[in-house]
């Protein structure tokens, strides 16, 4: 596998999926076999999950729906609450297992999280314990709305504490009323160690310019 990247989020909701489906697309342009992972999910209607979808649809066919997602929970709850109640314990090593069984497949492998990325697993780990895990560099999506500043500054110092590499960042106009929005674009710019690789408009769901260049060096974009 020539790449790996890990989608992380300042929050819930903040677009990771539609910013991994959108990589996952560009990468294909490319002609890379770009495969989507989406460890655990929460929240499914007849055994399918909305977020696992997208990066099966985004990504290279043939990929096996159970090295995809592991853990898929039915109730649209916090993964550490819905493990308990379905009586499973989520598992890193089979995460990691999936993981290199997808990385054998594939030239690019791009992992979403799940919540934010202190979101809780069990009563000791968190979602950063699974880019720790599998190795990877983190793209952070920041949702932009009141507020985001300071989750993504907090997440930014979460990922380094991790001793892990922050590779890029997205920001997501999910708030159309924001007041301000691109002096808050700014004032990340100037705070995020890491290149702004996309900007992405509010409105319905389409594809928007992404920076590979800055994120994979020596790869330019589509």
């Amino acid at each position: 596998m020539k790449a790996g990247f890990f989608v992380a989020g300042t929050d819930t909701g903040v677009g990771k999926t539609f910013v991994a489906a959108a990589l996952l697309r560009r990468f294909g342009a490319l002609g890379l076999r770009a495969a989507g992972m989406k460890p655990i999910a929460a929240g499914c209607e007849q055994g399918r999950n909305g977020d696992v979808e997208a990066l099966l649809a985004a990504g290279m066919g043939g990929l096996d729906r159970s090295l995809v997602c592991p853990y898929l929970f039915e109730p649209p709850i916090a993964p550490h609450i819905a493990a308990v109640e379905a009586g499973v314990r989520i598992d890193l090593s089979v995460i990691e297992m999936a993981f290199q069984q997808l990385r054998s497949q594939a030239d690019v492998l791009v992992v979403e999280g799940v919540g934010g990325f202190r979101v809780p697993l069990d009563e000791r780990a968190d979602a950063g314990a699974i880019p720790k895990r599998l190795g990877l560099p983190v793209i952070l999506v920041v949702g932009l709305r009141l507020g985001c500043l300071n989750h993504a500054l907090l997440t930014q110092a979460a990922i380094e504490a991790e001793g892990l590499k922050l590779a890029g960042w997205v920001a997501n106009r999910v708030d159309p009323a924001m007041a301000r929005a691109e002096e808050n674009i700014e004032a990340l710019r100037r705070r995020l160690r890491a290149p702004l690789i996309a900007e992405v408009p509010f409105g319905a769901p389409s594809d928007f310019p992404v920076a590979l260049e800055r994120l994979w060096p020596g790869l330019g974009s589509p």
